[in-house]
């Protein structure tokens, strides 16, 4: 995976190009903003995490401009700015996600993968989406697991379905229920528990499970541990 990290302050951007090389990434640098959005115009990269305190031109200047050109380019805003106009500014800019300095770094790490896993997903075929270790044949109405057949029924299969075309984001039940509905019988909020008990015991050992999210629904998310 090939990253660029554009970061000013030295020691920082030091330990972060340590760090992230440990991890297996081929991390290119810049400590301007002008050298940034030159290089991500002409050069290609799997992920960005950028700085918004750049000097030269800013960090949201830039990610306006780089999303001009590259709109699917995965990137992550760093910032000591931390209020919810700075976040909502951040995002509208064009943003895939927000960290506040100061951070831990296995905080960092889970964001990159969470991006590099949706990424991922956008880019397999319309029809073939994959999601970690899963891979849905919409055509075909099967699921894998590896190279391993999921037996999945036809609302497990559009359960699925759902989840992976939302990966790492929360889809409301009510959502889900909405759109099994729309085959024709009406689902309900408990028929969608029942189909999402079912789903998460087919899913066991994939390395993918369903998570509820307290008040909010349910998201597909990586269970495999990190290496």
């Amino acid at each position: 995976m090939k990253l660029f990290l554009a970061e000013d302050d030295a020691v920082l951007a030091d330990a972060l190009l340590t760090r992230l090389t440990q991890l297996g990434f081929d991390t290119a640098h810049a400590a301007d903003g002008l050298d940034a959005q030159q290089r991500l115009l002409a050069e290609d990269f799997d992920a960005v995490v950028l700085d918004i305190g750049l000097p030269g031109q800013d960090g949201l200047a830039v990610l306006r401009n780089v999303r001009v050109h590259k709109p699917a380019l995965p990137i992550l805003l760093l910032t000591a700015l931390d209020s919810m106009e700075d976040r909502v500014a951040g995002l509208d800019a064009g943003a895939d996600d927000y960290l506040v300095k100061p951070f831990d770094f296995p905080e960092l790490e889970a964001r990159l993968r969470a991006l590099l896993r949706r990424q991922r997903v956008a880019d397999s075929p319309r029809d073939e989406p994959r999601f970690g270790r899963l891979r849905l044949d919409r055509i075909g109405q099967r699921a894998w697991a590896d190279n391993v057949a999921l037996e999945l029924s036809a609302r497990e299969l559009q359960l699925l379905d759902i989840l992976m075309s939302h990966a790492e984001r929360v889809v409301t039940k009510e959502q889900i229920a909405t759109e099994l509905s729309g085959t024709g019988e009406e689902v309900g909020a408990n028929a969608v528990e029942v189909y999402v008990h079912r789903l998460r015991k087919k899913l066991d050992g994939s390395g993918v499970g369903v998570r509820a999210v307290r008040g909010l629904g349910y998201l597909l998310a990586s269970t495999d541990a990190p290496r």
